[in-house]
C-alpha cells in the first residue's frame, strides 16, 4: 500500500472562513483518507488511527459539506457505512441495511439533537420524548438471522448492505443461543456487538507473544480478528461475548418500543447491557452520559461513548434515515486525549492533486494506546499561525485527522536550537514551480503527470478498488514500472502485455505472476463507464457522482463534449450540467476544467484506444414518482418538509430546490411564494399536499 497524503486537523470554527477552492481541496483529501481507513478498520482489523481521530475526520467532512453545500457529493463518507466486505468470506446481503450512527462530541449538541427530532416530526414544543441511553460498545457489529427458531446465518456489517458470512464462527460464542423460544417470530434478526473483555484481551496478547503470534492493538481489534478467522476452531479458543441491542428483519412485531424489544431479547436468552436507562429530556440524557463516562475505566469491556435512541418505534419509522445514519439515534462520543512531544523534522509530501503538504516527524509518543510519530501541518499558513518550528515541543491531540493534530507549539520550552521552516516554492519531487492561487491556502505543483509524485498517485488511484481494480497492479508495481519508464499515463497500463517477458524476469514476479497480471489488465479492457470516470481522478468526483454522470451522458465522449461546450456559461450545455441532481456549480466547474485541458483530452483519447466503457443500465423503480423531479414549496401541514423530501427520495424521485423545465411536480403548501408562478408558466404539474399524498398512496 502506498503512503497516502496526510492531512492536518482543522478546527470546525475555521471552516466558514475558508475560500471555496480551499474547502474543496481539503474535502477531497479528507474523503480519500477516510476511504483508506474504512478498509483498514472494517476489512483488515488493523486500524492505524483511533476511533476519535476517525470520528473527527468524518465530522470535518460533514462540516465542510454543511458550510459549502455545493461541494457535497454522493461519494461523501457521510453517505457510507463501513467498508466493502473482504473477499476472504462469502457474502450475505442484509434484509435491512445495517446503518451507522451520526456522532456528537459535546453536551451542547444534545438539545440540538432533540430539537431536530421535534422539527422533523412537527411535534408541539412541550411534547415529551422518551429516549433509551446505551453504552456504545467498542466491538464488531453482527446481524444474527433466525429462521423458525434456529440460527441460520450471521453476518458482519460490511458496507451496510452486504456483510461477511461468519456463521460458523458465531456458533462458537457461548453467549449467542442457537435456538429461540417458540414464541419468537419465525423470521427474527438480532443485531448487536461482539466484544472481548479487557482482561481476556491482555491474556490473549500474552499468549500470542509467547508463541510469536500477532499481538492486537486493543480489545476491539482482538474481537474482530478472532471472529474473522477462516478456521472456526481458532475463534472457538478466543473468549468472545455478545451484547444484543436491536432487531433487523422480523416476520412480526414483538413490541412497539425499543425498550420493549430489549426486554424481549433478554427473554430470548441474549445478554443486554445492564447500564441501559430511560430518559426524557436533554438534561437527563447528559446525566446518563456523565454517569456512564464516570464508570468507563471500571467496566470490564471497552466503550467509546453512549448512544441516544428514541423509544417509540413508530416515531423511528417516521424519522427514517439521512445518508448512512438514522435520524432517531445519535452517538455521543467521549473526548480525545492529548500528549506532549517534540518535532524532529518537517517533510513535504505531494498529493495526487499536486498539493504540497508539510508533515511533522515527531519523537514517537504513545497517546491513547497508539504510538504516534507523524502529524500533518497542512500548509504554510498553518505553520506560521501556530509558530511551529523544527525542534519545538508541541501538544499533540489524537482527534481531528488521519494523522493526529498538533494543537499548539510551546515557545516557552525553546532552548534556541529550534529552526524556522522555509516552505518550498518549487516541487521537491520534480522541480516545477509550486504555485499558490489567490484565495487558496494550498500550494500546488504545476507539473501534473510530468511530476512523478503526482503521476504515481494518479496511477494508484486509477487502479484502485472503485476504479479499474486491476489485480496484481498495486502501488509497489506502479512505482517500479514507473522507474523503469514503462508506466507514466493510464493508457500505458494497456501496453504492459507487450512487456510480459520482461515483467516475468523482475524480482518476485516470475512467469505465472506476469501472466496473471496481463490477464487482469486484459479483463479490464471492457469496463463500466462509471469506473472509467472515477478513475480519471477528477476533483470532487467520487464513485457515486461518477455513476450519476455515466447514467446521464452514457458515453465518455458525450460527457467530454458537454463539458467543453459548457466553458461558455451561456451555452445550454452549462445549464444541462448543473441541472443534474447533485451536480452544482462547483462540481461542474471541476468537470469543465478537467475535460477542457488539452493534455487530459489526449489522455482520454489514448485511453479509449484500449478501453471500451460500458454504459450502465438504469435502475427501474416500481413507483409512480420514480425518476421524477420534484420541488416542494411553502409550508406543509401534514408532513414536515424534511419528512416529505425523505419520503419522495425513498420512492425514487429526485428532489431539487428550484423549478425548471425539467421539473415534473411542484408540491405547493401554504405561503408558496413565486415558485408556483414559475411552475405555472413552465407548464409544470402543481399538486397540493393532499393531492401529493394521494398520488403516493
Amino acid at each position: 500500500m502506498a503512503s497516502y497524503q496526510p492531512f492536518r486537523e482543522l478546527s470546525i470554527n475555521e471552516i466558514s472562513s475558508l475560500s471555496i477552492e480551499n474547502a474543496k481541496s481539503i474535502l477531497i483529501e479528507v474523503n480519500q483518507l477516510i476511504y483508506q481507513h474504512d478498509i483498514a478498520y472494517h476489512q483488515k482489523d488493523t486500524p492505524v488511527i483511533s476511533d476519535a481521530e476517525y470520528d473527527r475526520l468524518v465530522q470535518l467532512s460533514l462540516a465542510i459539506e454543511n458550510a459549502f453545500p455545493e461541494l457535497a457529493s454522493q461519494n461523501s463518507p457521510t453517505l457510507r457505512v463501513g467498508s466493502i466486505p473482504s473477499d476472504q468470506f462469502e457474502k450475505i446481503t442484509h434484509a435491512r441495511p445495517m446503518l451507522s450512527l451520526s456522532n456528537i462530541f459535546n453536551k451542547e449538541e444534545v438539545p440540538a439533537f432533540i430539537q431536530r427530532i421535534n422539527r422533523f416530526l412537527n411535534l408541539p414544543a412541550e411534547t415529551e420524548i422518551t429516549f433509551i441511553v446505551e453504552p456504545k460498545i467498542d466491538g464488531l457489529s453482527i446481524c444474527l438471522r433466525y429462521e423458525n427458531g434456529k440460527l441460520s446465518t450471521a453476518a458482519t456489517r460490511g458496507d451496510g448492505t452486504t456483510g461477511e458470512d461468519v456463521t460458523k464462527n458465531i456458533r462458537t460464542i457461548s453467549s449467542i443461543p442457537n435456538f429461540l423460544p417458540k414464541n419468537a417470530p419465525n423470521i427474527c434478526e438480532i443485531r448487536g456487538e461482539v466484544y472481548m473483555k479487557k482482561i481476556d484481551f491482555l491474556s490473549l496478547n500474552k499468549a500470542q507473544e509467547q508463541v510469536g503470534g500477532k499481538k492486537f492493538a486493543n480489545p476491539r481489534n482482538a474481537a474482530a480478528g478472532s471472529l474473522r478467522q477462516k478456521d472456526s476452531s481458532i475463534t472457538a479458543q478466543r473468549p468472545l461475548h455478545f451484547f444484543a441491542y436491536a432487531l433487523g428483519e422480523t416476520s412480526k412485531l414483538i413490541s412497539e418500543t425499543h425498550s420493549g424489544i430489549l426486554s424481549r431479547l433478554t427473554d430470548f436468552g441474549f445478554s443486554v447491557n445492564s447500564l441501559i436507562t430511560k430518559c426524557n429530556s436533554a438534561n437527563s440524557l447528559i446525566t446518563a452520559y456523565d454517569k456512564i463516562s464516570a464508570t468507563r475505566s471500571e467496566l470490564e469491556y471497552d466503550i467509546d461513548g453512549v448512544v441516544y435512541k428514541i423509544d417509540r418505534l413508530d416515531w423511528q419509522d417516521r424519522l427514517g434515515q439521512v445518508s448512512r445514519a438514522p435520524r432517531w439515534a445519535v452517538a455521543h462520543k467521549f473526548p480525545a486525549e492529548q500528549a506532549e512531544t517534540r518535532i524532529l523534522e518537517i517533510d513535504i509530501q505531494i498529493g495526487r492533486t499536486g498539493a504540497l503538504t508539510p508533515v511533522a516527524r515527531l519523537q514517537p509518543i504513545t497517546v491513547g494506546g497508539v504510538v504516534v510519530s507523524n502529524a500533518t501541518l497542512h500548509n504554510e499558513d498553518e505553520i506560521r499561525r501556530k509558530d511551529i518550528r523544527i525542534g519545538d515541543k508541541v501538544i499533540l491531540q489524537r482527534a481531528g485527522d488521519v494523522i493526529p493534530q498538533i494543537v499548539a507549539s510551546m515557545p516557552e520550552k525553546r532552548d534556541g536550537s529550534e529552526t524556522i521552516f522555509s516552505f518550498p516554492v518549487e516541487c521537491p519531487a520534480c522541480g516545477n514551480p509550486a504555485m499558490r492561487s489567490n484565495g487558496e491556502a494550498v500550494r500546488r505543483c504545476t507539473g501534473g503527470f510530468l511530476c512523478d509524485a503526482q503521476s504515481i498517485e494518479r496511477l494508484i488511484h486509477f487502479v484502485s478498488r472503485d476504479a479499474f481494480d486491476i489485480a496484481g497492479l498495486g502501488s509497489k508495481q506502479i512505482i517500479l514500472f514507473n522507474k523503469l519508464g514503462w508506466l507514466k499515463y493510464p493508457s500505458d497500463i494497456f501496453l504492459l502485455p507487450d512487456k510480459m517477458d520482461e515483467i516475468a524476469l523482475l524480482d518476485r514476479m516470475g512467469l505465472k505472476s506476469a501472466k496473471n497480471l496481463i490477464n487482469a489488465i486484459d479483463a479490464r479492457k471492457k469496463i463500466g463507464l462509471e469506473r472509467v470516470i472515477f478513475a480519471l481522478g477528477i476533483r470532487q468526483i467520487g464513485i457515486s457522482t461518477a455513476k450519476l454522470l455515466a447514467e446521464t451522458f452514457e458515453t465518455l465522449p458525450k460527457l467530454q463534449q458537454v463539458c467543453i461546450a459548457a466553458q461558455d456559461k451561456n451555452h445550454p450545455a452549462y445549464q444541462e450540467l448543473i441541472d443534474i441532481d447533485q451536480i452544482g456549480e462547483s462540481i461542474a466547474n471541476d468537470l469543465i476544467m478537467f475535460f477542457s485541458e488539452k493534455k487530459n483530452q489526449q489522455l482520454i483519447s489514448l485511453l479509449l484506444e484500449n478501453v471500451t466503457p460500458v454504459t450502465p443500465i438504469k435502475a427501474q423503480l416500481d413507483s409512480p414518482i420514480a425518476g421524477k423531479i420534484v420541488v416542494f414549496t411553502g409550508t406543509l401541514s401534514q408532513l414536515s418538509r424534511a419528512e416529505a423530501k425523505a419520503q419522495a427520495e425513498r420512492m425514487g424521485a429526485k428532489v431539487t430546490g428550484s423549478v425548471s423545465q425539467k421539473t415534473d411536480y411542484l408540491i405547493s403548501g401554504a405561503n408558496s411564494g413565486n415558485k408556483s408562478q414559475i411552475a405555472s408558466k413552465l407548464g409544470v404539474t402543481i399538486l397540493s399536499e393532499d393531492e401529493w399524498i394521494t398520488l403516493l398512496s
